[in-house]
């Protein structure tokens, strides 16, 4: 097992908040429901790039968005996927003191991914992919070949989590080990069953 890759979104982070979702709507004057089933249906293209802020956030607002608009929600849009799952960074710290070769990849647009680059416990982390930066999405089997190309290594020797078991599934075809992210206790335990298979004869 050469490299452990993990997800942001849900595995290092906790789930965005209903609150914080609530306030961006709030803050545009937008209906929140309305908002937020908007915010998941463009957020792929977002994230692939394939959409730059101001489209996607008048997408999600059914009208054009102000500069200050997009501003403002792009700042909001990262806070609320600041909150760590304090587990899971608890899991990466002991990886990472340990001498583990450790990556990140996320789906995530280019402006949210500048705004993770900036918490610390995603600084620690040195190999860090995100959608955005290379205009491919989880699940596509292109996005975890580019992932085993950067990082030199062959798919077999990369062990992926991820919260989206569709995400797990794209992984694992790609020839990489996938776990289901379920929670911290269930990926620790995950984690020792991997090691102790690739040290089977």
């Amino acid at each position: 097992m050469t490299w452990i890759v993990f997800d942001y979104g849900s595995v290092l982070s906790l789930h965005q908040p209903e609150s914080d979702a609530d306030a961006m709507a709030r803050a545009v004057g937008a209906e929140p429901e309305a908002f937020k089933r908007a915010y998941w249906e463009h957020r792929l293209e977002f994230d692939r790039a394939a959409l730059t802020p101001a489209a996607y956030w008048s997408a999600v607002l059914g009208r054009p968005a102000a500069a200050a608009e997009v501003a403002r929600l792009v700042a909001m849009d990262i806070a609320s996927w600041a909150y760590p799952d304090e587990g899971t960074v608890a899991i990466l710290g002991e990886l990472l003191d340990a001498g583990d070769d450790v990556a990140l990849l996320s789906n995530a647009p280019v402006c949210i991914a500048d705004g993770l680059d900036e918490l610390p416990w995603v600084r620690s982390i040195a190999r860090r992919f995100y959608s955005g930066r290379m205009g491919l999405v989880k699940p596509d089997r292109e996005i975890f070949d580019e992932l085993a190309r950067e990082l030199e290594t062959h798919p077999s020797e990369i062990v992926f989590i991820d919260d989206r078991a569709e995400n797990v599934k794209g992984a694992e075809e790609a020839g990489m080990t996938g776990i289901h992210f379920t929670g911290a206790p269930a990926l620790r335990e995950s984690l020792r069953s991997v090691r102790l298979a690739a040290q089977e004869p």
